[in-house]
């Protein structure tokens, strides 16, 4: 009887609980176990995800980059030097994610999406997670639109196309964010929208780098992600991430987008920082083992799409610091087998005064004259041959030796061709004006020009180009025609008129 009594009570316990309103808030929270530069360990969270947020007291934020048997490793993404082991973590059951948007255009923010610029709140209600899979192969096109720098060094020699991962790499000081910022200036009038990245840089030459996009009228087309040298490591680590889930909203509207990452080896270091502190076992150079899958899986997002799935690209421009121009170290190597090729910058061409200071004799496009307009292709080759052909002579020519008129002409084309290809900064060049410099270049017209006198020559070719052969210029950009042999004699022939009747114009 006292048996069937309590069942009977159990059951009108559990009837009058079902019919009880109830409003329950369950919350999973736990508590620091150790504490150390932008780190943490936390107990419990059992159920938590990988890149999942968590905040602690006075809206501190971490994401869960570890997980534990019994603990989990957290990265702040904010300052928490007034936190201290027991202190209570709670879970936001929401992983990492990005604001998205045209809203985003002109604007300067953090990886979490916060302006930095003073401007107001970004009106956008769209996020995506930083962390995406890459589009798969069958969705991919060829890269076969060239994204013109404005840099006759590189878009004659080492040719970047939409969609492509080109690396931007060389010592401190030698102008490698230089080449992406004349690169991003050169897409005021392409339709191109670009992402400049700035990780573990100065606030001050960072802020250089958005003065300058204001100046030249791209920053209404560009977005600026800063996670500035003061950050903690792991707003470091996000950042490229943030800005790459940014980049693909666009492109997946079918538009082109130019994304400069400055600079990947920040971002390493950030994350060796990261992992040593979470007890992350160290292989070479005390980076840990999965190094080079945090870069990888970032650059392979990069790609151009199928019309069916958008058609747009994301076209990326990682920079690598190299010391002492080591392009065997850990960091470099990594990333050059990740990329489509490499533009190499030479700290004694720098040196010498020879700008931009890019060794061509390192420097590789592994998808080449696929991404150049047809009218490049047939100038471009003989200029690399003969180019290549005279470093080699002209280390020879220091020693003094007699040379036959043969290689002394060599010489002369040889130094007419690298005077060509100097540059100074902000002023990239159009397509159709780097043709007709080439084409004079290829024919000799600039052999006997003295070098300090090469920039007057172009301009003069330049000049002609625009005031007399307009039609050219829409068919070898617009129309993608190659030069033909009629047209490339009559600009020949009013080139060497235009630079015979200079009378500024020294010769050697």
């Amino acid at each position: 009887m006292l048996h069937k009594a309590s069942r009977e009570a159990e059951q009108a316990i559990k009837e009058a609980i079902q019919k009880t309103p109830l409003d329950l808030k369950v919350s999973e929270t736990s508590s620091i176990i150790s504490i150390s530069a932008g780190t943490a360990e936390v107990s419990g969270l059992s159920k938590v995800q990988m890149n999942e947020l968590l905040t602690f007291k006075d809206n501190t934020i971490g994401m869960v980059q570890t997980l534990m048997q019994d603990r989990v490793g957290v990265v702040f993404l904010t300052n928490a030097d007034h936190l201290k082991a027991g202190d209570k973590a709670k879970r936001t059951h929401r992983v990492l994610d990005v604001p998205v948007g045209d809203a985003l255009l002109g604007r300067v923010i953090n990886p979490l999406g916060q302006p930095l610029d003073n401007k107001g709140a970004i009106p956008t209600t769209q996020t995506y997670p930083i962390e995406r899979e890459s589009p798969p192969i069958m969705h991919r096109a060829p890269v076969d639109t060239p994204l013109q720098t404005g840099l006759k060094a590189i878009d004659s020699f080492t040719p970047i196309g939409r969609g492509q991962r080109e690396l931007i790499l060389g010592d401190r000081q030698t102008g490698k964010t230089a080449i992406a910022l004349d690169t991003m200036i050169n897409q005021k009038e392409s339709g191109v929208i670009c992402v400049y990245c700035a990780i573990g840089q100065r606030a001050a030459g960072t802020a250089r780098v958005i003065a300058d996009l204001e100046k030249y009228g791209v920053m209404e087309n560009t977005i600026v992600v800063v996670a500035s040298g003061d950050d903690e490591a792991g707003m470091q680590f996000i950042a490229p991430y943030a800005a790459t889930s940014i980049g693909e909203y666009f492109m997946e509207k079918g538009k082109d987008v130019l994304i400069v990452y400055d600079d990947l080896t920040a971002h390493a270091r950030a994350y060796r920082q990261m992992s040593l502190l979470l007890r992350t076992p160290p292989g070479r150079e005390a980076f840990p083992g999965d190094i080079f899958y945090i870069h990888s899986r970032l650059l392979e997002r990069s790609t151009h799409l199928r019309p069916e799935f958008g058609g747009g690209s994301l076209t990326s421009l990682p920079i690598v610091s190299t010391e002492a121009g080591n392009i065997s170290a850990y960091i470099p190597t990594n990333i050059i087998s990740i990329t489509d090729g490499q533009i190499y910058l030479s700290t004694s061409l720098f040196q010498k005064g020879i700008l931009p200071a890019i060794d061509t004799g390192r420097s590789v496009s592994r998808v080449g004259g696929d991404a150049q307009l047809p009218a490049y292709r047939s100038l471009v080759g003989p200029l690399k041959l003969f180019f290549s052909q005279f470093e080699e002579l002209e280390s020879f020519a220091k020693f003094g030796t007699q040379m036959d008129p043969e290689t002394a002409g060599r010489l002369k084309r040889g130094k007419a061709i690298r005077a060509v290809m100097q540059q100074i900064q902000y002023a990239p060049l159009p397509a159709a004006d780097q043709i007709a410099v080439f084409l004079a270049t290829n024919e000799g017209l600039l052999d006997d020009v003295d070098e300090r006198q090469s920039a007057l020559a172009q301009k003069i070719i330049i000049h002609v180009l625009h005031s007399k052969f307009p039609k050219v210029i829409t068919s070898i950009v617009d129309k993608r025609e190659k030069l033909s042999n009629d047209i490339k004699q009559k600009l020949l022939d009013a080139f060497r008129k235009a630079l015979a009747n200079e009378k500024g114009l020294k010769t050697e």
